[in-house]
């Protein structure tokens, strides 16, 4: 009881203190597909970070033909979300690589890289995966400064 009670004095001993500056957080969903809303935000926004949920390389629901078509058009999807924030690819920060073959990795990186400002590439992770949603060969998710306005 000794440490309950203390925790209460605490808190309660600063009551009159200023309340947190906590983030706005502004959730932006994704387009419904086949009438139906999605179960996920395209993107998050907390304060100044903007979280983009994982791109596949699809237009309307249908997958591009091959590994490279898919490559570009995930950078294509990304970059749309990017644009309806206000952003560009110079303010990605962190992205996540999601490939069914890893030996796919240079031929999208040949891809990835000339999305970005020369020296301003983002800090990034890969992984193989055994399946990605939709039959997907390829999903990028991205974190951009979103700086307030």
């Amino acid at each position: 009881m000794r440490g309950i009670a203390a925790a209460v004095l605490i808190l309660s001993a600063d009551a009159g203190a200023a309340p947190l500056d906590w983030p706005v957080v502004e959730y932006f969903p994704a387009p419904a597909a086949g009438g139906q809303p999605a179960p996920y935000a395209n993107a998050v926004r907390v304060g100044d970070m903007l979280y983009l949920s994982g791109q596949t390389g699809d237009v309307d629901g249908q997958l591009k033909d091959g590994f490279e078509a898919q490559a570009r058009q995930t950078m294509e999807n990304v970059g749309a979300v990017l644009k309806e924030r206000g952003l560009g690819f110079a303010d990605v920060v962190k992205c996540t690589v999601m490939l069914s073959d890893m030996s796919k990795w240079p031929a999208f990186n040949a891809i990835y890289v000339p999305y970005f400002p020369i020296g301003k590439l983002p800090a990034r992770s890969a992984i193989g995966a055994n399946g990605l949603a939709g039959g997907a060969l390829i999903e990028l998710e991205c974190w951009a400064h979103a700086r307030q306005k």
